[in-house]
C-alpha cells in the first residue's frame, strides 16, 4: 500500500478519535456560551465540520499524484453508473433493512442516523459533513484504499465483503450491520465496475443527501408512514452512511 494511503487512514482515525476532545477544547473558547445547555453540542458540531474539512483537504493533497495519473474516462458510462448507483444503493439498503426486520426481528430505525439528523437540524451546515465530505472520505478510504488494496490479492467477492464489513463496523451501529454491509458491497461494485472512485462517491453523496432531505423536510410524513408500516421507513427514510 502506498505510504500516502497510510497517511490518509491515520489522519481519518485520529480525527474520529479526537472529535470529543476537539469539541471540549472549542467550547472552552467561550464562543458558544450564548447557546447555554447546547454549548457543547454547537461546539462539537462546529469542530466536526472543521476537522472533516481539514482531513478532506489533506486527503486530496496526498492523492494529487493519483488524480494526475488517471487515464481518459468514458463520460457517458460514468454518468450512467453514477445515476444507476444511487438506486442500487437505496435498493440494497431497503432490502437489507427488510431482512433485518422480518428475519432477525431487529427494530426499525437507526440511532446513528437519528443522531446525525438532529445535528443537522441544530446546525444546518453540518449537512456538508453527512452528505458531502463524509461520503467522499469514506469512498476514498473504504473503496479506493482498502477495497482497492485487497482486490490486488483477492477476488472481488472476498475484497468487497471484507471492506464492506469494515465500513459497517466503523459506523458503530451494530444492530444494522447488514444494512451498512449491503451498501458497502454496492459501492465496491461501482468502483470495481468503472475503475473510477468518482462514481461511488457520487452515488454515496446522493444517497445520503436523499436520506437527509426526506428525514428533515418530510419528517412528519415519514412518521405517519412509520406508524402505518415501519418497514416502509427504510425505503423513504433510510440510513446515513
Amino acid at each position: 500500500m502506498k505510504k500516502q494511503y497510510w497517511y490518509i487512514i491515520v489522519a481519518y482515525v485520529i480525527m474520529q478519535l479526537t472529535l470529543g476532545l476537539g469539541a471540549k477544547l472549542l467550547a472552552t473558547t467561550g464562543l458558544f456560551e450564548r447557546y447555554g445547555r447546547l454549548e457543547i453540542a454547537y461546539a462539537g458540531t462546529t469542530w466536526t465540520i472543521i476537522a472533516f474539512a481539514i482531513v478532506l483537504i489533506l486527503t486530496l493533497f496526498w492523492l494529487r499524484s493519483d488524480m494526475r495519473s488517471r487515464g481518459k474516462a468514458n463520460i457517458s458510462s460514468l454518468v450512467f453508473w453514477s445515476i444507476i448507483g444511487i438506486f442500487m444503493a437505496l435498493a440494497a439498503q431497503a432490502v437489507a433493512a427488510l431482512i433485518e426486520t422480518n428475519l432477525f426481528k431487529i427494530e426499525a430505525g437507526s440511532e446513528n442516523t437519528e443522531s446525525l439528523i438532529k445535528l443537522i437540524k441544530l446546525m444546518p451546515p453540518f449537512i456538508f459533513v453527512t452528505s458531502v465530505i463524509g461520503p467522499i472520505l469514506e469512498e476514498i478510504i473504504f473503496r479506493k484504499i482498502i477495497f482497492g488494496s485487497l482486490h490486488k490479492h483477492f477476488n472481488f467477492l472476498i475484497s468487497a465483503i471484507i471492506s464492506a464489513l469494515i465500513f459497517a463496523v466503523v459506523h458503530m451501529d451494530f444492530s444494522h450491520i447488514l444494512v451498512y454491509t449491503a451498501m458497502g458491497l454496492v459501492f465496491a461494485y461501482l468502483y470495481s465496475k468503472t475503475k473510477h472512485i468518482i462514481v461511488s462517491i457520487f452515488a454515496h453523496v446522493m444517497m445520503n443527501t436523499i436520506v437527509v432531505v426526506t428525514q428533515t423536510l418530510f419528517a412528519d410524513d415519514l412518521e405517519r408512514i412509520r406508524q402505518q408500516s415501519e418497514q416502509l421507513q427504510f425505503i423513504f427514510g433510510g440510513f446515513l452512511s
